[in-house]
């Protein structure tokens, strides 16, 4: 059924297209180049119209021609940022696009001030309170407009800009909404309205224009909810209503899978992008992210080599780079290269990020803490960000900290193996053992990717004189590392088959201690125990009969009792 609607919704493609081709040009003569350059990718994936199917240009009032000659003479100034050479012109025109550049200007000018004052005055993590000082005057004028009804959609979205800007959350997200529906094909204010949106409720709640471009913002906004599942289906979707050969959608279903840990198929797609639209500088960090995660060095260095000759200044580039430092180990010039990004763009996430990683490299705890709080302020929906600053306060030992923020990063990523281990750790700190077992039994259950959770989990119960229970979580531990195929680093096999032996010889299962004491002679750092156990199993073996049994086999065979723990829940809890 929701297929059926939605190829009736996108049946007609050559009207999309025409109306792709008229929000081009509108954006164009306003100067909002990324949603034209969006529109753009979009209309590219489409087939072209023949010469009568074009739109025709927009209609061309009397205010436009009076205005005519200011309009050119400002966007030929706007165009070469002189904003307020621009906006001067500008001044006393009376046409809606007159006037939106002659307000869009100012804001640039005040925007364009404070980057330059931001850079020139303060070090790259100091917060400073360097603000536009347009802004005030803008939302007074722009509010008395809006009140009077005086606002299309292009300015309606300026005004929920300036509203952002200055923390008035609640009435930007109102405005934008009715931006939106006064002008829908405008995806800058979708966009916009995306980074207010803080979890699924809200999204439900908000009174959406019904068009096309609400499939592309409710996938958008899947992605960053983390609803990997539900985004990867609108994309499907819109794939086979027509728009397969977009990059734009091949790029959000590569960061989709980077965002489930899926690195394969990113890598793959990301991959795909490169060779249909190679000079691409967009999301190329990401990519690089993943190139980092699988130690791909050639790769990295030849991405880095490649973005560097298409353009060095570029945000992406640039963390790129510290990318390819940082798995270096060269740290230093890896935050540097972050640093270089923040002044090109001071509210990239990634690079924030990524510069608190490496300031954890270098022990400088009190940076790192100060690039993870920027990260979060420009995107709380950032887990990376929430878990970064639960390690630095865990390096700290500030226990109480780390679980607030792993408990952060948890809502966000709750099926994340890695914050339910970290939230365990934290719990057994605070010797709160109930809710640590949850935890780590909840890691395990959920599909453990560092494989340390039953491991963590058996060292509990074994605190705890929960022999049973132990012996339990260290023969699925066994199984499961066996069963990856490969010997993970920090596999403790050979404590979990010592505590086994010990356990069977304890129960007087004779056969399955000495087969996990002879697994421990294959380990340099449990041998000499497990002789020492096939000693003490010889001298009473002659005595007592033992049935053998599968040393693999589950636990529950021999009558073992089991507890199974409860799955996670932290809602109630607050640091």
């Amino acid at each position: 059924m929701k297929m059926a609607a939605l190829c009736s919704e996108f049946g007609d493609l050559v009207q999309i297209k025409k109306q792709l081709i008229s929000v081009i040009s509108l954006c164009k003569e306003r100067g909002l180049l990324h949603s034209a350059k969006w529109a753009s990718e979009l209309a590219f994936a489409l087939d072209p119209l023949p010469k009568d199917e074009l739109p025709p240009s927009a209609p061309f009032t009397e205010e436009d021609a009076q205005d005519l000659d200011a309009l050119t003479l400002a966007k030929s100034y706007f165009d070469l940022k002189e904003y307020d050479r621009a906006a001067y012109f500008l001044k006393g025109c009376c046409s809606q696009k007159a006037y939106f550049l002659y307000m869009y200007s100012r804001y640039l000018s005040g925007e364009k001030k404070k980057d330059d004052e931001t850079v020139d005055s303060l070090g790259p993590l100091e917060k400073g309170q360097v603000r536009n000082e347009a802004l005030r005057e803008l939302r007074v004028e722009l509010s008395k407009k809006h009140s009077a009804g005086e606002l299309d959609g292009f300015t309606l979205y300026l005004y929920g800009v300036v509203l952002r800007k200055l923390d008035l959350l609640k009435e930007a997200v109102d405005v934008f909404v009715e931006a939106i529906h006064a002008l829908p094909l405008h995806w800058g204010a979708w966009l916009e309205l995306s980074n207010l949106v803080t979890n699924i409720e809200m999204l439900k709640s908000l009174s959406l224009a019904d068009c096309w471009m609400k499939d592309f913002f409710m996938a958008h906004m899947y992605t960053e909810l983390q609803m990997i599942k539900e985004a990867l289906q609108k994309y499907q979707n819109l794939i086979e209503a027509g728009f397969s050969k977009s990059t734009y959608i091949i790029s959000q279903i590569a960061v989709a899978y980077h965002n489930i840990r899926d690195i394969d198929q990113a890598l793959a797609l990301f991959n795909e992008l490169r060779e249909q639209d190679p000079y691409r500088i967009d999301n190329m960090d990401t990519f690089s992210n993943l190139l980092y995660v699988k130690s791909m060095k050639p790769e990295l260095s030849y991405l880095a080599h490649n973005l560097v000759e298409i353009d060095k200044y570029r945000v992406e580039t640039c963390c790129v780079i510290g990318n390819y430092y940082s798995l270096r180990s060269q740290h230093e010039k890896a935050a540097l290269y972050f640093q270089r990004a923040l002044k090109l763009n001071p509210r990239c996430l990634g690079a924030w990020t990524l510069m608190g990683h490496e300031y954890m490299e270098m022990k400088n705890t009190s940076a790192a803490i100060q690039a993870y709080r920027h990260a979060i302020e420009v995107n709380k929906r950032d887990y990376r960000a929430w878990y970064g600053l639960g390690q630095t306060y865990e390096i700290l030992k500030m226990p109480f900290y780390c679980l607030y923020y792993y408990r952060k990063a948890h809502q966000l990523r709750p099926n994340d193996s890695r914050m339910l281990v970290a939230l365990g750790e934290s719990y057994e700190k605070l010797s709160q053992q109930v809710e640590a077992k949850k935890c780590y039994w909840r890691a395990y259950s959920v599909g453990d990717v560092e494989k340390m959770a039953l491991l963590k989990l058996a060292k509990l119960h074994e605190q705890l004189n929960e022999s049973d229970d132990a012996a339990q979580c260290y023969m699925l531990y066994i199984q499961d590392i066996f069963s990856c195929g490969e010997q993970l680093e920090h596999a403790e096999v050979s404590t979990a088959l010592r505590y086994l032996g010990q356990y069977y010889f304890k129960n007087k299962l004779y056969d399955e201690a000495s087969l996990c004491a002879q697994r421990c002679c294959d380990y340099n750092d449990a041998r000499e125990e497990g002789k020492a156990l096939l000693r003490q199993i010889s001298q009473v073996r002659d005595q007592i009969e033992t049935p053998s049994a599968d040393l693999f086999a589950p636990l529950s065979n021999n009558n073992t009792p089991v507890r199974r723990v409860s799955p996670l829940n932290l809602i109630s809890f607050t640091p």
